[in-house]
């Protein structure tokens, strides 16, 4: 990265198996005596496609941020692959965001009158890579989420399941360790939001851990792993037998 520290990857356990996030006793309390966290415990290994589901004030978008290194806990450890987040300045904290961590969002944020393929770029600006490899690494990372042929289209041009799709592409183009994707579905009609599920999971065939945020309870059961969050706790953490297979935690990857 240009300008910042190499943050490296993630930690193993004695199997070999990789913890892209661990987070103990994590509690966030804002001014006026509001909790919105108590006490989380949160592991999530390498190659696991996993949903974190709640109902509206749970806590769930507040553990995004924690998880995300948007914002620090108030007390309790957050390790992002393999990274104390207490241990890292500001600088040295967005730069493992940059280098490790991906997002996708319901209101897609891609940038108004620029092509699908610059809006990917956007996603290795501070990778320290030249311009023209910047952007051949997002005609990639587009024809890896099916959208070829919109290269030069602009988002007004584009449905809204691919405008998502751009999103998620911009979020992977840099190979993070952890894909953050809060309510991808949110702003979607049914068919556009199934697409973008079986892209999601697709994706984590391919090798990459993905977190689903969400208060959609269908598509939390959908997914091989299930976080219930309530009132700033988790309430459970299931697996789902019947869910997509998707790569097993700690497989090859």
């Amino acid at each position: 990265m240009s300008g910042a520290e190499d943050t490296g990857g993630g930690t193993s356990d004695a199997g070999g198996t990789r913890t892209v996030v661990g987070l103990r006793g994590v509690t966030k309390e804002y001014a006026g005596g509001v909790t919105a966290l108590r006490g989380v415990d949160l592991t999530v290994a390498e190659g696991e496609l996993l949903a974190i589901v709640g109902p509206s004030g749970s806590g769930k978008s507040t553990l995004l941020h924690i998880v995300g290194t948007l914002d620090r806990p108030t007390a309790g450890s957050v390790h992002i692959a393999g990274h104390d987040v207490a241990a890292l300045s500001d600088r040295r904290l967005s730069a493992l965001r940059a280098q490790h961590v991906g997002f996708v969002f319901q209101a897609f944020h891609l940038v108004p009158g620029v092509s699908a393929r610059d809006n990917v770029a956007e996603g290795l600006l501070y990778s320290g890579l030249p311009r023209s490899v910047r952007r051949r690494r997002a005609a990639e990372a587009l024809d890896r989420v099916g959208l070829a042929d919109r290269l030069h289209h602009k988002p007004h041009q584009l449905s809204g399941g691919q405008k998502q799709r751009v999103a998620i592409a911009r979020a992977v183009v840099g190979e993070p360790a952890l894909l953050l994707a809060d309510e991808p579905t949110g702003a979607l009609d049914s068919a556009s939001g199934a697409a973008v599920m079986e892209l999601l999971r697709d994706l984590n065939r391919e090798g990459a851990t993905i977190a689903v945020i969400t208060h959609d309870t269908e598509i939390a059961g959908s997914l091989p792993r299930e976080v219930r969050i309530r009132d700033g706790e988790v309430v459970a953490d299931v697996r789902n037998p019947s869910s997509v297979p998707s790569m097993a935690a700690g497989a090859e990857l």
